[in-house]
C-alpha cells in the first residue's frame, strides 16, 4: 500500500514514541502533585515547553499544550477575541478568510452568533493567495483578530506570512497562523505572528496533543476553566508522553525540513506534470509554486472524486478528496469554491500528500492516476 495522505495524518515516528514511552510507563505522574514521581512529570513537562518554544522561535511560557491542532484554533480564535474585546469593547470585528479549516471558520462563527463580533471574509484569488494590500485596507482600530492559514489543508497555497504579519503589525492588530499543515515544511520561526496552533499527528507525533504558542503579552481567555494548569491558559491535567512526542517530533521535523522539502518537491512536480500529461482534463488547484512540498490537488472533469478514491485504492494507493474534517460530506468542497470553482467540478477533487519518508517514482503513480480516472470514466 501507498499511503499519499500524510495532510490527514502521519505515521507515528519510531524515535517519538520512544522519547515517549518512558512517560507512559514508569514516570507516569501527575505534574501537578508535590512528590518525587509527580516531579519527574513536571521536569518533562517543562523540558518539552521549553523544546517547542525554541522550534517556534517563542518563549516557553508562549506555549499552551493542547489536545489538537482543533482545540488550538479555538483557543486563539475566541481566547484572543474575547480577551481583545473585554479590555477594548469596540473591538468587535474578526477578519479570516473563507478557504479556512472548518475549526477556524466554526470558531468565528460562533462568536459571531452569540457574542455579537463582525466576520469579514476576506476574499483570496484564484489560487488561495491572500492580498497583503487588501488585508491592510481592512484593518483598524475595531479589529480584534486575523487569523488565516500558513499554509491550506486542502490545496497545499502557503501565504505571505511576513507580509500579513507587516500589515498587522502597522495596525497592533494580532496575527494569528493556523501552521498545523505547514509544519516541517515551512519555517515556523520569524513568521511575525502573535499566535500559531500546531498539531502534533502533523509530525509524527500521536494524535490527540497539539500546541497553541501566543505571546505573553496578547491577553488570551482561557476556555475550559479549572486547575489553572499551563498558566491558567487551559486548565487540566496535562497529556506529559504527548507534550514530550511533539517537542522530540517537532524537533525532527525541523532538522529534515530544508532537505525533505527540496527532495518532495522534485518529486511533486515530477509527478504533477506526470497527471497533467496523461489525463488532459485534469486541473491542478491550488497555486503553481508558492505550495507545500508535499502538496499536489487535482480537480478530474467528468468523473467523482470518491469513484477515483477507490480506483486509486484498488491499485495500492491511499489518499483522499479533502479534508479528512469533512471526509463523508457530499457537500463540494468550500475552499475549491472561494477559488471559483464550480461545485459540479469540486466535487471531482483528489488530494496527494506526501510525508518525509520513502517516495513513490513520479511516473508510475502518475500512470496509476490515469488508470484510476479511465476506469472511472469507462464505468469499470
Amino acid at each position: 500500500m501507498l499511503y499519499l495522505d500524510h495532510a490527514a495524518t502521519t505515521p507515528v515516528r519510531a524515535d517519538v514514541l520512544e522519547a515517549m514511552m518512558p512517560y507512559l510507563t514508569e514516570s507516569y505522574g501527575n505534574p501537578s502533585s508535590h512528590h518525587t514521581v509527580g516531579e519527574d512529570a513536571a521536569a518533562a513537562l517543562t523540558d518539552a515547553r521549553a523544546r517547542v518554544a525554541r522550534a517556534l522561535g517563542m518563549r516557553a511560557g508562549d506555549v499552551v499544550f493542547t489536545a489538537g491542532g482543533t482545540e488550538a484554533n479555538n483557543l486563539a480564535i475566541k481566547g484572543i477575541a474575547l480577551a481583545a474585546r473585554a479590555a477594548h469593547p469596540g473591538r468587535t470585528q474578526l477578519i479570516t478568510t473563507p478557504i479556512e479549516h472548518e475549526s477556524v471558520l466554526a470558531s468565528c462563527d460562533y462568536l459571531r452568533r452569540l457574542h455579537g463580533f463582525d466576520l469579514t471574509l476576506l476574499p483570496v484569488d484564484a489560487t488561495g493567495r491572500v492580498d497583503p494590500g487588501r488585508l491592510a485596507a481592512e484593518l483598524g482600530p475595531q479589529t480584534a483578530l486575523v487569523s488565516i492559514g500558513y499554509a491550506n489543508n486542502e490545496v497545499g497555497t502557503v501565504q505571505d506570512a511576513a507580509a500579513l504579519a507587516a500589515a498587522c503589525a502597522t495596525h497592533r492588530v494580532p496575527l494569528h497562523l493556523d501552521a498545523v499543515q505547514a509544519a516541517g515544511w515551512l519555517p515556523l520561526a520569524g513568521t511575525g505572528a502573535d499566535a500559531l496552533s500546531l498539531a502534533g499527528h502533523k509530525v509524527g507525533a500521536p494524535k490527540g496533543i497539539g500546541v497553541l504558542a501566543v505571546r505573553g503579552r496578547i491577553p488570551l481567555e482561557p476556555l475550559v476553566h479549572g486547575g489553572g494548569q499551563e498558566r491558567g491558559r487551559r486548565s487540566g491535567t496535562e497529556n506529559v508522553a504527548g507534550a514530550v512526542g511533539i517537542a522530540h517530533a517537532l524537533e525532527s521535523a525541523e532538522a529534515e525540513r530544508a532537505d525533505a522539502a527540496a527532495r518532495v518537491t522534485a518529486v511533486r512536480d515530477a509527478f504533477i506534470a506526470a497527471v497533467l500529461a496523461a489525463v488532459p482534463a485534469a486541473r491542478l488547484t491550488g497555486h503553481a509554486t508558492h505550495r507545500l512540498a508535499g502538496t499536489a490537488s487535482f480537480t478530474f472533469a467528468g468523473t467523482s472524486g470518491e469513484a477515483v478514491l477507490l480506483q486509486l485504492e484498488r491499485r495500492g494507493v491511499v489518499t483522499s478528496s479533502g479534508s479528512a474534517c469533512a471526509a463523508g460530506s457530499d457537500e463540494p468542497s468550500h475552499v475549491l469554491q472561494a477559488l471559483g470553482v464550480p461545485a459540479d467540478l469540486a466535487r471531482t477533487a483528489v488530494r496527494f500528500t506526501f510525508g518525509h519518508g520513502p517516495l513513490p517514482d513520479p511516473a508510475t503513480l502518475g500512470a496509476a492516476v490515469a488508470a484510476a480516472v479511465a476506469a472511472v470514466r469507462s464505468g469499470s
